[in-house]
């Protein structure tokens, strides 16, 4: 039994926090005081316009109070704090049985330039010095202190992937079409012509008139 969604999307886990900091072996990599943690799953379907949604979504989420400390008020640009961004394939998991499979992540060989881009992205939406990131595909540890906690679960419109779905939708035009009325189009042409015709036929007595109304 497969556990979890068969369409593409690019996911991510939004959180937001105090204090984040990556580290790989015993090297810190990177690290960030109050601002957001971006967990980034990228699947094999996803396109330019996929990482364009993210971006937006993640620059613009509105998880941080305003100066009156009313809650979901401000973005982190409007903060102006610090976003660390970790590339994670586990989240285009999905279950088959109780073990993890990740045939729907994008190969690291493809991940890692697309996973550029959206930093390079962020970096001109944004502030480049505020966007963090460490070293794309080393087994690290990833500490989080998780403010809230909030943790905001993002996913791009999804596309059908799986035939089925595919099947399903070009059968359900194909009723479309067949449920049409026959002849309607040809009806409508008919109609449109005789409209034409008597428009022709008065256009020369209707001109006449307005402009004969118009002169004085």
């Amino acid at each position: 039994m497969v556990v979890g969604s068969s369409s593409s999307a690019l996911h991510s886990q939004v959180i937001r926090g105090h204090f984040s900091k990556r580290l790989v072996g015993e090297e810190q990599i990177s690290s960030i005081g109050r601002g957001l943690c971006v967990l980034l799953g990228i699947s094999a379907e996803d396109t330019q316009k996929d990482a364009e949604y993210m971006v937006r979504k993640i620059l613009n989420l509105r998880v941080f109070e305003d100066e009156n400390g009313r809650a979901w008020s401000h973005s982190v640009m409007d903060k102006e704090l610090e976003v660390l961004c970790v590339s994670q394939f586990t989240l285009q998991c999905i279950l088959k049985g109780n073990k993890p499979d990740f045939h729907l992540a994008m190969p690291a060989e493809l991940a890692q330039p697309f996973y550029n881009n959206i930093l390079e992205q962020m970096k001109s939406a944004y502030k480049p010095e505020l966007i963090k990131d460490g070293q794309f595909g080393a087994y690290m540890q990833v500490q989080i202190q998780n403010d809230g906690p909030v943790t905001i679960h993002l996913e791009s419109p999804t596309k059908p992937t799986d035939p089925k779905q595919l099947s399903k939708l070009e059968k359900q035009q194909q009723r479309k079409e067949k449920t049409r009325p026959k002849g309607s189009s040809e009806s409508g042409r008919e109609k449109g012509a005789l409209r034409s015709k008597a428009d022709s036929n008065a256009s020369s007595g209707a001109e006449g008139d307005v402009s004969s109304e118009r002169e004085p």
